[in-house]
């Protein structure tokens, strides 16, 4: 095509850059729409040509959208192609860029806390930490340019990736490409999100089932030891050895279900809830609920 136009690396680069500020306008009605569009200015400018053109691209670009700030990059380099193949003529309408964008977003945010806020930066953390406990200056400097340099790279490199993939898409106007990004990124979310649900949901049941009386020697004996500092030593020594804080032991219906299935509870009350999801109920109805049921076993000592 004579007049093809394409997006330079300056350009992605304009965008990649743009893209760290995604969070800037939040807002509870479209989320992270605004960063979003801010992102999209430097493609829409060198894609479009005439006002009208831009100010639709500009439209459609401020629908909803929200997933974890640097899971977006592969989105926005999937929909960087889709928005460079459409300037060039090629069936690519709003639905089809929206769809893209939806149907990636979601799987795609349950990927960047576990990964990001969970490993990277605790691991980071700890080690600038320990660094500068120890007085060394370097510590908190590490951490940030490192985080940042992981991060950023990661931003860069996932939104070519996606500009990349964003080509082979459009020419499987069929959608199976795209189909099978979705159901991989979708499946691997999925699978991130329910090794979380232990983490995420706690339900703990308060019905003492047994109470025993320990032999005097497998508890501590509070009124024996020593007054001040040098009792709450010896203390954590004896329950360092093993000693029980208490005279008797208490086995409470969540510790029969613990030994049962750690997070049994919590993941019987997630399929629970995805089941009244999938039957149409409303989450406000849901979360009401969970919050009328929680205070009422907590008042009734359930809970």
């Amino acid at each position: 095509m004579a007049n093809e136009v394409k997006l330079s690396k300056r350009d992605r680069i304009s965008v990649f850059l743009r893209s760290t500020f995604i969070q800037g306008s939040w807002n509870y009605e479209r989320m992270q729409n605004g960063g979003w569009a801010f992102s999209m200015i430097p493609a829409i400018k060198k894609l479009y040509k005439t006002k009208e053109d831009r100010a639709a691209a500009l439209t459609r670009h401020l629908e909803f959208f929200n997933t974890h700030p640097y899971l977006a990059s592969p989105v926005l380099g999937v929909t960087l192609a889709l928005e460079e193949d459409r300037a060039n003529g090629a069936p690519v309408d709003d639905v089809a860029i929206q769809g893209v964008k939806v149907g990636m977003m979601g799987p795609l945010a349950g990927i960047g806390d576990p990964v990001f806020w969970f490993t990277v930066r605790p691991i980071l953390g700890a080690l600038g930490a320990s660094m500068a406990l120890s007085g060394n200056i370097l510590g908190p400097i590490i951490y940030f340019v490192a985080w940042n340099i992981i991060r950023m790279a990661f931003m860069w490199y996932t939104q070519e990736f996606g500009y990349r993939a964003g080509s082979r898409i459009t020419e499987d106007m069929s959608g199976g490409l795209l189909q099978d990004v979705t159901k991989t990124a979708s499946i691997l979310g999925m699978f991130i999100l329910g090794s979380l649900v232990n983490r995420w949901v706690a339900v703990k049941f308060t019905p003492i089932v047994s109470t025993v009386k320990l032999d005097s020697k497998a508890y501590i004996h509070w009124d024996k030891l020593p007054q001040g500092a040098q009792g709450i030593k010896e203390a954590l020594v004896q329950q360092h050895d093993g000693l029980s804080l208490t005279a008797h032991k208490i086995t409470t219906l969540q510790d029969n279900l613990d030994s049962l299935i750690p997070g049994l509870a919590g993941l019987l009350l997630t399929l629970f809830c995805m089941w009244l999801l999938k039957k149409k109920v409303s989450p406000i109805v849901i979360i009401l609920g969970l919050f009328v049921v929680g205070v009422v076993f907590h008042v009734i000592g359930l809970m």
